[in-house]
């Protein structure tokens, strides 16, 4: 299964970091959060990543075509080759595909369209970690044969809100003045019909495409009760380096 990552935006209230980067390579630790998230997804066994670029998105690019020469030691006979003398990298496939620089969440999905296939893929936003149990998820996507599957999880009070009847989405409020309730986490699973729902560069998915499907009984919940954080501000940055730190970070499941 591919995952999808949405690493497009602007990350204009962590301006102390991403006038310089794009927020997706702002450094927990010491790496960046992108390859936080998806050595978490590799834990699972995701090895297919789609990144849908925008802001600075060749930042990234580079990121990843250094990214083998960055982790290894290596012997350079000048103007000949380069010898590798460990192998300390990812067995990773990752496509990187410029989706422009002001495009909307729903245009950035529509955009890497050829890269998905026919099968259902995961869709998670680049901000943010989670402790999800994503072979849980996949199994309660699995099990309820609807189109789209969004994780729920605990507001801070400025994202959007989800009414559930159990499990099932009645109603989907972007950024709701109140804070109560269940919001979306991201960490999503969905099929690719839900390309059709979106119209251009300017859908954003998190409105018509995702109120459409909570109308059309479409759209499920998978209840996260545990750790989701967001990196929206350098406060948010400064609690996960203290998690990563402190050798507390929830998301950090996998083996050195």
């Amino acid at each position: 299964m591919k995952l999808v990552i949405l690493a497009g935006g602007l990350g204009s209230r962590l301006s102390e970091e991403t006038h310089l980067k794009p927020k997706p390579l702002v450094e927990i630790g010491g790496m960046p959060m992108i390859w936080h998230i998806m050595k978490y997804y590799s834990h699972f066994g995701f090895r297919e990543f789609i990144i849908c670029l925008g802001y600075k998105g060749y930042l990234i690019k580079d990121y990843f075509h250094r990214y083998h020469l960055m982790r290894n030691d290596l012997t350079i006979d000048i103007g000949k080759r380069i010898e590798f003398l460990n192998d300390e990298a990812e067995d990773w496939s990752v496509t990187l595909v410029d989706t422009g620089n002001s495009t909307q969440t729903g245009g950035r999905l529509k955009r890497v369209k050829s890269f998905l296939g026919e099968e259902d893929f995961c869709l998670t936003y680049g901000d943010g970690l989670g402790d999800v149990d994503i072979n849980a998820l996949l199994d309660f996507h699995n099990s309820h044969n609807k189109i789209v599957t969004v994780t729920a999880v605990h507001p801070p009070a400025r994202f959007g809100a989800l009414g559930l009847t159990g499990t099932k989405v009645d109603e989907f409020v972007e950024k709701p003045t109140s804070g109560s309730g269940w919001i979306n986490g991201g960490f999503f699973v969905m099929s690719p019909q839900v390309l059709d729902l979106i119209v251009d560069d300017h859908s954003i998915f998190e409105r018509e495409p995702m109120e459409q499907l909570s109308q059309q009984q479409q759209l499920h919940a998978f209840v996260h009760n545990d750790f989701w954080q967001p990196m929206d501000t350098l406060r948010d940055k400064n609690h996960l380096e203290e998690l990563w730190a402190t050798n507390k970070a929830p998301w950090k499941i996998w083996n050195e």
